[in-house]
């Protein structure tokens, strides 16, 4: 590994960065927002993990309110862990069965149309994911669709345009129905709403537009994923959740985080991001990730075209006169 270049650069005082974040935490809530507490839907990842103990060390518990969110697709370790998450913390939570929703609105019947032009047999029940592929082979990127037959087979087949934009809008849902009900509990407590992105799902659009990406205040979205795990485990969170590969919790096959969206490891992907946004020159970035320079490159790239190509998700509504 470079010299110059080491994981090290992601190491932060975790005690003075979590005393910083909750002063900023209630000096906002009573300055700007002007609310009684704060709202978390606690996913049992270490984000919202993470941000939910941020919000109980800035007001304390009986000030934070959590929602666990699950639906059809839902891994069953979502709802185990946000509960031990909520009552490690000892905040008030509420469990609510979002699948109901989607399935009234069509999330699962649209979806399922989609995967069906690819898969003609699919029956509604096959286990599925998307997978990420080419970018950082220094190709466009593209996606493919990955199901289980009930035999247990493993099939991908390369969606066309068409059929990923269905799917995506389809899942999309899932995020946008949550958010719907944080902010219900918010108007109903007087409360403000709680963003989980850390700062490489802001930095690259890993978010839904009014769904996930939607919050009145967002505690975590400069800290690089390395660093929440750090803060994880100075609140003595739970191992489950301090040592768990991030995952989209979208789909029904499991799908980490990097096959979804960003094609590397969070922490390789960390020091990719920082290595980018501090000039680091490609050949020290290729010998701190053991890759070619060319490929470090292509890395960069992808970066800088994800923020390009997401950038419509962090814009403002467009007046036409101001």
């Amino acid at each position: 590994m470079s010299q110059k270049l080491s994981p090290d650069v992601l190491k932060i005082d975790a005690e003075a960065e979590v005393h910083r974040i909750s002063a900023a935490l209630r000096e906002t809530l009573r300055k700007d927002l002007n609310r009684r507490g704060l709202i978390i839907a606690i996913s049992g990842g270490v984000d919202s993990a993470v941000c939910a103990a941020l919000c109980v060390k800035a007001l304390g518990p009986g000030k934070v309110f959590g929602l666990l969110l699950p639906e059809r697709d839902s891994s069953s370790n979502s709802v185990r862990l946000g509960r031990m998450v909520a009552e490690q913390l000892g905040i008030e939570y509420a469990v609510e069965d979002i699948a109901p929703t989607l399935e009234a609105i069509g999330c699962y019947r649209w979806r399922d149309e989609a995967i069906r032009s690819v898969f003609p047999d699919y029956d509604g029940t096959w286990k599925n994911k998307l997978v990420i592929q080419g970018g950082q082979q220094g190709q466009i990127n593209r996606f493919a669709l990955v199901v289980q037959k009930p035999d247990g087979e493993l099939a991908e087949e390369r969606l066309d345009l068409k059929s990923y934009l269905q799917i995506v809008a389809a899942t999309n849902f899932k995020q946008r129905i949550r958010k719907t009900l944080e902010y219900f509990h918010a108007d109903r407590l007087n409360y403000a709403v709680v963003g989980t992105p850390n700062r490489l799902e802001y930095d690259q659009g890993f978010f839904v537009k009014n769904g996930d990406g939607s919050a009145d205040v967002k505690p975590i979205a400069h800290l690089y994923k390395t660093q929440v795990y750090q803060l994880a485990r100075h609140f003595g969170l739970p191992d489950e959740i301090c040592s768990a590969k991030p995952t989209t919790d979208t789909y029904s096959l499991p799908q980490g985080q990097d096959e979804f969206y960003f094609a590397l490891p969070y922490d390789k992907m960390d020091l990719a991001l920082w290595s980018l946004n501090h000039q680091v020159p490609a050949d020290e970035l290729a010998a701190a990730l053991g890759c070619e320079t060319r490929q470090a490159e292509w890395i960069y790239k992808d970066i800088e075209t994800k923020r390009r190509t997401t950038r419509y998700l962090s814009l403002a509504p467009v007046l036409m006169e101001s």
